[in-house]
């Protein structure tokens, strides 16, 4: 069934339909945790329209890691905007105000990230959206959410301060070390996520009933949510769940260990078979039948675990990664070695499936990225473009989506509402940009939705 239903499917994605075509998204967000969501509705078809603020736009674009750019444009900021069209608008200004209501009449999602209060201020908040558009589906993401103290005392927040005040980092250290931050933005790309579950959701209603709704969502508490099993722990039990390093702490053993060549392996072992597999490959079978390991419950005991941990410990570390994974294969525990990011890139099987997806944008060039890690048989999601300077499609937008003519954006420029790059690195198109390539006006039906030509 799998080969029947996969077979050609990286060749034939980009002429199936996507499953979102028709929904009209836009975008006011910043950072990583704002324009995640709207990527992955990107990728699975949603036209999306990113609007900042000219001229130096999103402050993500300044999210480049030890400072390497690639094709001029940070590294940090590729990954959250793909598939997006760009616009330089300027919300403090009313003529700002009124072309994104305009649009806001024909979306179907408006998705922010600013301080609670702040779209309001600009008259374009879900009380004043609402009136024109009673169908919109209008998301609202930060730190702690849009009311409760926090919201009140306007308290600010990011990726790092979600994974402290959540106590994630806490609970990912090892015992008696300091909390270990993740180093990827994991806050932000999970609450991107679990706002787009919710988005997802309200379409849904709507297509049930027609109306639309306002959802909020709290970074810190998404992140919370994923922390699993340890608030119902620590309501039952009374006990506080206390940082365990890599251990697994509901299974044992399940554990990563370090190898004779010092890379590492994760092994987990927990059911009856699995351990006298693994006791086996250790030459030692008769650990199976040690009354400290004789069941899964009695392992899951503290001391137990520690001492097996210990004694796994001292059978990896005379081995390689690929020896313990050819035994975990031979005796039927799981054992894997641990990836580096080029493993990754490099992994033949991750090219093959295509989640290693190559990208050969009309602007910034070819490049292997990451693709949405889901496969559609009929509406398959898809990596189309990457990203674009700061209102780099201002004239496709207001000509195509507002139907206004030249002598209308003109006057938008004039007034400071519309606006575009800053000349830059992150801002602006690559330096040995033509001029031509990527620009949607060359290749697309440039006849105005409406009002004058």
């Amino acid at each position: 069934m799998a080969e029947t239903t996969w077979r050609n499917y990286l060749e034939n994605k980009h002429t199936k339909p996507a499953p979102l075509k028709g929904i009209k998204v836009l975008e006011v967000c910043t950072l990583i945790l704002g324009p995640s969501g709207p990527s992955f509705l990107a990728k699975l078809g949603a036209e999306v329209i990113k609007c900042e603020i000219p001229p130096l736009g999103d402050t993500s674009r300044n999210l480049i890691p030890f400072g390497d750019y690639f094709r001029e444009q940070g590294t940090g900021f590729v990954h959250a905007n793909e598939n997006k069209f760009w616009m330089g608008l300027d919300l403090h200004k009313p003529e700002g105000q009124e072309i994104f209501r305009q649009l806001a009449a024909q979306a179907d999602i408006v998705e922010e990230n600013m301080r609670p209060g702040v779209l309001e201020k600009w008259n374009v908040g879900y009380p004043q959206l609402k009136e024109i558009n009673p169908s919109l589906i209008y998301i609202a993401k930060n730190g702690y959410g849009q009311w409760g103290r926090y919201a009140e005392e306007n308290m600010p927040s990011n990726d790092g301060a979600s994974q402290a005040w959540a106590g994630f980092a806490w609970l990912s250290s090892f015992p008696g070390q300091r909390p270990l931050k993740s180093r990827l933005y994991i806050c932000d790309n999970f609450g991107g996520l679990m706002g787009e579950v919710a988005v997802l959701a309200a379409l849904h209603h709507r297509q049930r009933t027609g109306k639309g709704q306002y959802i909020e969502l709290s970074q810190t508490e998404s992140i919370i949510r994923m922390m699993s099993w340890v608030w119902p722990y620590q309501q039952i039990t009374g006990k506080t769940a206390m940082p365990a390093g890599n251990r697994d702490l509901c299974v044992s053993p399940a554990d990563t260990f370090r190898c004779r060549d010092d890379r590492f392996v994760a092994i987990a072992a927990a059911m009856p078979e699995e351990f006298k597999g693994l006791c086996t490959a250790m030459g030692r079978p008769g650990l199976a039948r040690d009354p400290r390991f004789k069941d899964h419950l009695t392992r899951l005991r503290d001391e137990n675990t520690l001492e097996l941990l210990k004694i796994i410990e001292k059978w990896a570390r005379k081995k390689k990664p690929e020896e313990i994974e050819r035994l975990a294969e031979e005796h039927g525990f799981a054992a894997t070695r641990v990836l580096s990011v080029k493993d990754i890139v490099d992994d033949k099987h991750c090219r093959q499936r295509g989640f290693m997806a190559y990208v050969d944008d009309p602007m910034i060039g070819p490049f292997y990225e990451y693709e949405f890690p889901v496969m559609m048989s009929k509406t398959p999601p898809k990596v189309k473009w990457s990203v674009r300077a700061i209102g780099f499609d201002n004239e496709y937008i207001m000509t195509c989506k507002l139907g206004k003519n030249k002598e209308q954006i003109k006057k938008y420029y004039e007034c400071g509402a519309l606006g575009k790059w800053a000349d830059l690195i992150s801002r602006r198109p690559p330096s040995d940009w033509d001029g031509k390539s990527g620009v949607i006006m060359s290749r697309e039906d440039t006849k105005p939705a409406g009002g004058d030509k």
